[in-house]
């Protein structure tokens, strides 16, 4: 049958169809299978390419931005980078230190390495650095752009560098800074307004003192919540300062040395309940109420519960010290109030500072007594209160003060004598009760002051003799300043144990005895004056052995002996001066002595020498002892002396016509070489100079220099005189002498000091000028304390300073080109200048001119010979002197011009250019011109800039040109190549219109004769 013959189908089967399920699970199962492993083969794949590839940065291309910064800098081959190469692991690089796990460099250090050469952007990839120092050394360039990818940098101090350009604004955006230092860099340019937008809420100390930073300071500041420190020192930032400061958390403020205006802060520090330390001295702030009221921000400074330290010195504040300054905390230590306009007294309140260590109140306008109540100060250690009008005695307080190290009432009006409770200060180093009016005697108790460093009792009215205590001063390293006293009596024998002592000035008293050999036990002494004193006997040998010594004075005594020779093996002496003594015998040669002039010897008239304008010593002579030579000697006298009686007897007639032509030659050979007075002006005698100037007395010295010394004098006649005396054991003085007279009996000009006589003795050389009542430029520009201004200023206004200037134009103008004979002056300074009744400025002091002629041709001039020549004198005085002249170059007018743009200069800053501020290359000229664009009232005198203030448009607009024009004239004839100097005609026809100008005249133009504009004036 053919069904019993057919196999069974599958689905006829379930044992097949259940396999058959089974399978198809399987191979899902198979296949979800290998797609996972797939799937994790991908990501595991994908992720091992991850681990493997290398990254952007890494800690070998962190070794690498390090070598290659070492390549672009120069460094000592033994500095800090000495192990900086591919063999040593970077996390070993000196300086370098990497993170926990040495993924990544994470500290860069190097302080003081000595590195020179450019910021090298390559550090921007060490992105995983938290800490970059690179404290004090060479780098220049500037902080670019690069290294806003330092996202994770904390601590970034570049202080000490060169590094120039603006502060870039991303600085204050990295958003993991705490404090970033840009101290004494050269960085330019302004702060933009929005340099703190973004401020980072990590940033606690911002510092870029010490830099050239200008303009408005961001009013943005207040978004940097957490700011803690903030430094603007030495910039010159404008404006006020943001109100937005209140929003930080200030415990430091200083922003001094800048050009901040406008009233005192005292809405600011009044809402800083943190501020420890706030220091906004040296900026153009002023006091409320228009500069008289200091109350309200004392009264806000009580809120700053905290406050340690306050510094308001040098801003001409006005007002008194309020009740208020008692307040200003439990932990106040520090108050610096000096060079101000503070008045009144010192208030008692102020004792309630009871942690105060230093209190200055110097330079200001304070009188009346000091308050007894500042007797509280059990933590004083400096106390500065010079320089301002305290009268009265000294009080017995100072004892009071265990912990006092300085204290300084100099420039003052104290009476009375030195209290000697003063001697009970066991800590007192420093003592300054100089320029005051103290009597009596020093008190012996400051001997008691054993660890005194520097005391200075001159210019008082002290008396008796000197006390033996300076023995017990064994701690006496600076120096010891006793001079312009009426102290008598020997010289201590106990200034010979001071051997640490540095200077020993006791000038000008009345001093006698002699000098102890034992004073060569001063090795450490570089200045020695005893000069103005009685001291007699001879100098020691032994001053030989201070081989230290730069300065020895002992002139106007009465020392006798010789010049000790061992000086001339002192290498360090600089400054010698015998004069006004009984010296005698051969000035020494070597050393010092090569180089001195007769200036050190005047005054000694038995001393000769090889030195210029000192007597050269006479040769040995030889005596011949002989009967022959007697016996011939005495036939050759015989024969001699008959032949000439007979000559006599047959001439006679003839010889007395002879001795009378001889006699009338002689008058007037005398009269053409003695100086003469201008004519038609009578002659005056040596009688009638000594009693118009009663007996020349100090009383009526009006000056003294180099070669002599003016006297006010009056004649019968009730004439005021100005006799200038010169010093005739001088060669230079009296060479002086002839030369001033040769210049002023040629020159006639309003502008010139006229001469009325002179008068001229062996022993006695001087000049009658006409007397001047308003004094010199000089004593106009720098007044002393006597003179009722308040100290640092001047009451010149700028229209008397422009006239001034334009009057001493005119005046060498006249020597250079209109003269007879043409003059160069070689010494034109403030002092050389004099001001008559109606302050028309006169120049005078043509000692050390030079006469010129114009040789044939009329291009090449030559130096007029007329007897004793000046041409060896130094030609000026330090820091008037052509730069050319240093380098041997002749005298020339434009050494003049020179001369008188340093004069323009210090007419306008009324700073000396010998002011200590300008040493290191910085120069009066330098300071001006790096001030002038911008910031010209930096510079400018201040008692001129509060003059202009509150002026009217109009005005304000001409006294700015005023400036402007002089400090321009200033600077251009003040240009280190004479070539490129104006002409005093041309400086005269500048400040000529200038004049008009200032008065009004509208038609007045200027620059057509200098060529001076302010696109120009950046490349003198």
């Amino acid at each position: 049958m053919k069904q019993d013959d057919t196999k069974p189908s599958d689905q006829d089967n379930p044992n097949i169809m259940k396999l058959s399920s089974f399978m198809d699970k399987l191979n899902m199962v198979f296949i979800t299978t290998m797609v996972m492993l797939l799937l994790q083969h991908l990501v595991l794949t994908t992720s091992g390419r991850a681990i493997i590839s290398p990254p952007r940065h890494s800690l070998a291309t962190d070794k690498a931005a390090l070598l290659t910064f070492k390549k672009t800098i120069f460094h000592d081959p033994y500095s800090a980078l000495l192990n900086w190469n591919d063999t040593v692991h970077v996390c070993r690089f000196n300086g370098v230190r990497c993170d926990r796990h040495h993924h990544r460099v994470a500290q860069l250090i190097l302080n003081e390495s000595q590195l020179v050469g450019l910021l090298s952007p390559y550090l921007s990839n060490l992105t995983g650095l938290r800490i970059l120092v690179l404290i004090n050394n060479h780098l220049y360039g500037t902080f670019s752009q690069e290294f806003s990818s330092l996202r994770n940098l904390r601590y970034l101090r570049l202080d000490g560098n060169r590094l120039e350009g603006p502060i870039p604004q991303y600085i204050a955006h990295l958003p993991k800074l705490i404090g970033a230092v840009f101290l004494g860099n050269r960085f330019t340019g302004t702060l933009s307004p929005s340099f703190f937008s973004n401020c980072s809420l990590n940033l606690e100390s911002f510092d870029v003192a010490d830099n050239k930073l200008s303009g408005n300071f961001p009013a943005d500041i207040g978004n940097c919540k957490n700011l803690w420190s903030l430094s603007l020192y030495n910039n010159q930032f404008t404006g006020v300062l943001p109100h937005s400061l209140i929003y930080t958390s200030l415990g430091n403020l200083d922003v001094e040395y800048n050009n901040f205006s406008g009233e005192l802060p005292s809405k600011i520090v009044g809402n800083l309940p943190g501020l420890i330390y706030l220091h906004l001295s040296y900026n153009s702030m002023e006091s409320h109420d228009s500069n008289t009221n200091l109350t309200p921000f004392f009264d806000a400074l009580v809120n700053c519960t905290n406050l340690m330290e306050l510094e308001l010195a040098g801003m001409k504040l006005g007002g008194r010290l309020p009740a208020s300054v008692g307040e200003l905390g439990q932990n106040f230590t520090s108050l610096q109030l000096q060079e101000n306009r503070i008045i009144g007294t010192i208030p008692p309140s102020i004792s309630n500072l009871e942690k105060l260590d230093l209190l200055n109140l110097t330079s200001n306008l304070l009188n009346e007594t000091i308050s007894l109540e500042i007797g509280k100060f059990q933590n004083l250690e400096q106390l500065f209160l010079s320089h301002n009008k305290f009268s009265g005695p000294i009080p017995e307080i100072f004892d009071r003060f265990p912990s006092l190290g300085l204290l300084d009432l100099s420039q003052n009006e104290f009476t009375g004598e030195i209290p000697s409770t003063i001697g009970n200060l066991s800590r007192l180093n420093f003592l300054f009760l100089n320029h005051n009016r103290l009597s009596g005697k020093i008190p012996g108790a400051l001997g008691r002051c054993s660890e005194l460093h520097k005391i200075d009792l001159s210019y008082n009215r002290l008396s008796g003799t000197i006390p033996s205590f300076i023995s017990s001063l064994s701690e006496m390293r600076i120096f010891i300043n006793f001079s312009h006293n009426q102290l008598e009596g020997p010289l201590p024998l106990e200034l010979s144990k001071l051997k640490d002592v540095q200077e020993v000035d006791l000038s000008s008293n009345n001093l006698s005895g002699s000098i102890s050999p034992l004073i060569s036990s001063c090795i450490a002494v570089k200045l020695i004056n005893f000069s103005h004193n009685a001291i007699t006997g001879k100098l020691p040998d032994s001053l030989g052995e201070l081989k230290n010594l730069e300065v020895f004075d002992v002139s106007w005594n009465h020392l006798s002996g010789m010049i000790p020779p061992t000086l001339a093996k002192i290498h360090s002496l600089k400054y010698l001066n015998f004069s006004v003594n009984d010296l005698e015998g051969i000035i020494p040669s070597g050393g010092i002595f090569n180089s001195i002039t007769s200036l050190s010897f005047l005054g000694n008239p038995h001393l000769c020498g090889r030195t210029f304008g000192i007597l050269a010593c006479p040769r040995k002579k030889h005596f011949f002892r002989s009967r022959m030579f007697l016996g011939i000697f005495a036939t050759v006298i015989f024969i001699s002396a008959f032949f000439t009686t007979i000559c006599c007897a047959i001439g006679i007639r003839r010889v007395r016509v002879i001795i009378s032509s001889r006699r009338q030659e002689s008058i007037r050979r005398k009269q053409r070489t003695a100086p003469e007075p201008i004519p038609n002006f009578p002659r005056i005698t040596y009688r009638e100079l000594f009693k118009a100037t009663a007996g020349f007395d100090d009383q009526r010295l009006v000056g003294s220099g180099s070669y002599g010394r003016v006297y006010k004098g009056v004649l019968s006649d009730e004439t005021a005189i100005a006799v200038k005396v010169l010093h005739v054991q001088s060669g230079n003085s009296t060479k002086s002498f002839t030369r001033e007279c040769q210049v002023l009996k040629r020159i006639r000009h309003r502008n010139l000091i006229r001469i009325i006589t002179a008068c001229s003795l062996p022993d006695f050389k001087a000049l009658v000028l006409p007397y001047m009542a308003n004094g010199s430029l000089e004593s106009r520009l720098y007044p002393h304390s006597g003179s009722g201004l308040e100290t640092g200023s001047s009451d010149l206004t700028l229209q008397q300073r422009v006239n001034i200037c334009s009057d001493i134009a005119e005046g060498m103008a006249y020597l250079h080109h209109h003269s007879p004979v043409r003059v160069i002056h070689c010494d034109l300074k403030p002092s050389n200048v004099l001001l008559n009744d109606d302050m028309t400025a006169l120049v005078s002091d043509f000692g050390i001119a030079r006469l010129v002629m114009t040789a044939a041709g009329g291009n090449a001039a030559a130096f007029e010979n007329m007897g004793d020549s000046t041409a060896n004198m130094l030609a000026g005085s330090i820091g008037y002197i052509a730069p050319e002249y240093g380098f041997g170059s002749m005298t020339s007018t434009k050494g003049d011009v020179y001369s008188f743009g340093t004069l323009v200069l210090e007419m306008v800053t009324r700073k000396r250019p010998t002011d200590d501020m300008f040493g290191g290359g910085l120069s009066l000229h330098r300071w001006v011109k790096n001030h002038y664009h911008g910031m010209v009232e930096k510079v400018v005198d201040s008692s001129l800039v509060r003059a202009s203030k509150d002026q009217l448009p109009e005005v304000m607009k001409m006294w700015e040109v005023g400036i402007g024009e002089l400090i321009e004239l200033g600077l251009l004839c003040t240009q280190e190549s004479p070539s490129t100097r104006p002409t005093m005609l041309d400086a005269a026809d500048d400040l000529d219109r200038l004049k008009r100008y200032l008065t009004g005249d509208t038609t007045a133009t200027f620059a057509s004769s200098l060529g001076i504009s302010s696109s120009t004036i950046g490349d003198y």
